[in-house]
């Protein structure tokens, strides 16, 4: 499994020979309901589009996971799997293939299972996806959830190569925490038996302007979960690729594992 880190929550995975986009925001700004006095996110250096993608995958139907201007740049004929918030999205903007996988439900592209989990919330009425996906070859897995926002009863899915998933906790004032990284990596790692754990979210080769940032209070990171891990007695290695950086992850055989 080889893992490209393109900034922020994208990513592009290559697990079996199947090259899946992960939440991409490649092109243009990054703002919120465009109303950029809010926030707007610019990269320093744009993302090159990766060739040769199979599948784009969106956990969410909000901008920073499913970027309009990402989708429209990108090629409509490849397949997309979405949370049902998404649809709309990619639908409206003229991609053919689309399959949307409510929490339970799992979708095979070219032998890689992608099986949707309760995320994020968003507001009282709707749950965005996380995401197991599972290789025939080698059997490898990786979860991803954005937010720190991990379903109850993981454990059943144990063992997983690795998790794509926030290690900072960011909160707003009279909201909380919108980011649970800090507090559920490492009960994450547990459930998991996790041998890697890979921060996403927080954004290096970008540029933060708006209201939004400053009122934003962030908590821990890679260095704080790497001493919560020791202490919990974990195994677990915390990786910090920059952006840009191909990380391959070596098979192993499960119960090697756990």
């Amino acid at each position: 499994m080889d893992l490209t880190w393109l900034d922020n929550n994208s990513w592009l995975i290559d697990l079996d020979n199947v090259r899946i986009l992960l939440d991409p925001w490649l092109v243009g700004p990054l703002t919120v309901g465009n109303q950029e006095w809010l926030l707007k996110v610019t990269h320093r250096t744009p993302p090159t589009i990766p060739a040769g993608v199979d599948l784009i995958l969106l956990s969410q139907g909000l901008e920073d996971h499913a970027h309009v201007e990402t989708l429209k740049a990108l090629d409509k004929s490849i397949p997309v799997v979405c949370s049902p918030n998404a649809v709309s999205v990619v639908t409206g903007l003229g991609y053919g293939s689309v399959t949307a996988l409510a929490h339970g439900e799992t979708h095979t592209c070219r032998g890689v299972s992608i099986h949707a989990l309760p995320g994020s919330p968003i507001g009282p009425f709707l749950t965005e996806n996380a995401y197991v996906l599972t290789g025939q070859g080698e059997g490898m897995r990786l979860y991803y959830e954005p937010h720190g926002f991990h379903a109850p009863g993981l454990a059943e899915l144990a063992p997983v190569d690795v998790a794509i998933a926030p290690l900072m906790t960011v909160k707003l004032p009279l909201v909380g925490a919108i980011i649970k990284g800090q507090e559920s990596a490492v009960d994450l790692a547990r459930s998991l038996k996790l041998r890697y754990l890979l921060p996403t979210g927080a954004g290096q080769a970008v540029d933060y302007a708006g209201l939004l940032p400053g009122l934003l209070q962030a908590e821990g990171g890679p260095a704080e979960c790497r001493v919560l891990l020791a202490q919990a007695g974990l195994a677990t290695e915390v990786l910090e690729p920059a952006p840009g950086d191909r990380l391959s992850i070596p098979a192993v055989a499960h119960s090697e594992a756990a």
